[in-house]
């Protein structure tokens, strides 16, 4: 297994608007929230260490795939 270390951090975005917010593109979120009509604040929720194995099962989770940082799906790195 990998010896790398890889990390995981939670940014939680909070928006207040007159209507209902359904956006979930980030560049939009910030534009609303910077010049558009909404008010809203980023609190960084905090990192956490994880291993190849860990990181691999949450790119999977995103829908992305583990070779991203060049492993394999046991968190293995490909060489």
């Amino acid at each position: 297994m990998t010896k790398r270390k890889f990390y995981k951090t939670i940014v939680e975005v909070e928006v207040l608007s007159e209507e209902p917010f359904a956006d979930e593109d980030l560049a939009t979120v910030q534009y609303e929230i910077t010049e558009g009509h909404c008010s809203g604040v980023v609190n960084n929720k905090g990192s956490k260490a994880l291993n190849g194995k860990q990181v691999a099962n949450a790119l999977i989770k995103q829908g992305s795939d583990p070779e991203f940082f060049q492993i394999d799906d046991k968190g293995n790195d490909i060489e």
